[in-house]
């Protein structure tokens, strides 16, 4: 394990001898980690997340905050609908959804995502989970599943879990296809054969490691997708006593001009509806017992329920600028 973590650490440091990885021309843009495994019994037959720890809906949920559609379900089409409209209305290009694995509810609904995404211009990528009996020989092939639905990124959580000679020997085998790997260790995802990397972990990098992880991406010939968020709290769904306090938006705005002085390539934000560790900018509702938005950039109460959204508006159009403006 030591020999391990110093060859990890090197890595990091170096990059290994020969021409860089291609670096894509297309630069990434504004993506959005999305949750589609929320079921309600007159849906699904069942509830499914809400119900998390014991917690009964639609009453009591696993979340510390309240969405403003209720306990809903992801096999809704009008929940889906409005969702997609939602994150293009905030400005969001791309939209990158949980995936557990073949035959999983996320599995099953990716069609209707991906119909739904494009109806309002969203392009989509698949978060590929650790789901049970993942290597990257599977995930190499779980790529070329996805591409027969036309997307053609993918988010790798955990990618630590294989070797980086194992992660180059099966994404050698795609085409036509970028995959980032979710790590802060530029040497890591070089080694692998990604095409990026991104951080996703909004509670342990809060920014303040964005410009150094993208300076080494760029040596690596990588691409920067660093990840921002409102905030952090799951003692409800999970029962995780660390919280990052949402502070008004001040959290947000902080990670997000974290990432442009980081010149990244690319932002993700965690998340669109990660409701279990409370870093979702869906609309909450004000709810006794739970918490809220306010006083988000100054808005409380109802006027703060779609506040994350409207600055996430506002900071992809900075970004987007920002990116117009490079050479």
């Amino acid at each position: 394990m030591r020999r391990t973590l110093i060859a990890l650490a090197l890595l990091v440091l170096l990059v290994p001898a020969g021409a860089p990885a291609e670096r894509s021309d297309a630069r990434a843009a504004v993506s959005i980690f999305y949750y589609p495994w929320y079921g309600t019994p007159r849906r699904d037959g069942a509830y499914a997340h809400w119900n998390q720890r014991g917690h009964r809906p639609p009453t009591e949920i696993a979340s510390a905050f309240y969405p403003a559609r209720g306990a809903y379900s992801s096999s809704d089409r009008r929940v889906l609908a409005a969702h997609m409209a939602d994150i293009r209305a905030a400005g969001v290009d791309q939209l990158v959804s949980s995936w557990w694995g073949r035959g999983s509810p996320e599995d099953a609904r990716l069609p209707a995502i991906v119909s739904a995404a494009k109806a309002v211009g969203l392009t989509v990528a698949v978060h590929v989970e650790p789901y049970g009996g993942r290597t990257p020989e599977t995930v190499a092939a779980d790529a070329a599943a996805f591409q027969r639905l036309g997307v053609r990124e993918i988010y790798v959580y955990g990618p630590q879990d294989a070797a980086p000679a194992d992660w180059a020997a099966a994404l050698r085998s795609l085409s036509g296809v970028r995959v980032f790997a979710h790590t802060s260790l530029a040497g890591f995802a070089r080694a692998g054969g990604f095409a990026g990397l991104y951080t996703y972990d909004v509670l342990v990098n809060d920014g303040r490691s964005f410009g150094r992880l993208c300076a080494q991406a760029r040596r690596a010939g990588l691409l920067c997708s660093p990840s921002v968020g409102p905030g952090y709290d799951a003692r409800r769904a999970v029962g995780d006593p660390r919280v990052k306090a949402r502070r008004g938006g001040r959290t947000y705005d902080a990670m997000w001009a974290a990432a442009l002085a980081a010149r990244a390539d690319g932002i993700t934000v965690t998340s669109y509806n990660e409701w279990h560790e409370g870093t979702q900018i869906e609309a909450a509702r004000v709810r006794p017992g739970y918490g809220d938005y306010g006083p988000a950039w100054g808005a409380r109460g109802v006027a703060a329920e779609r506040a994350y959204l409207d600055r996430t508006a506002y900071w992809s159009d900075r970004f987007g600028a920002r990116r117009r403006l490079r050479p």
